[in-house]
């Protein structure tokens, strides 16, 4: 599906997304977004590292 994505899509997502949230909501839509994303991988590696979770099982 992301495969076909071309530059111009690219573009043209952008510029929609520009147009919906303006470009002084960029900023913070950006850090949000960021930030979520690191407490998603720390969630995730909190996760596979607790003794109780299958990642551990199959390891040991």
């Amino acid at each position: 599906m992301l495969a076909n994505i071309s530059g111009m899509h690219l573009i043209l997502l952008l510029v929609v997304i520009l147009l919906i949230f303006g470009a002084a909501r960029l900023p913070a839509l950006a850090k949000g977004v960021g930030q979520s994303v690191r407490i998603l991988k720390t969630e995730t590696k909190d996760l596979a590292d607790s003794p109780g979770s299958d990642a551990s099982r199959r390891e040991g």
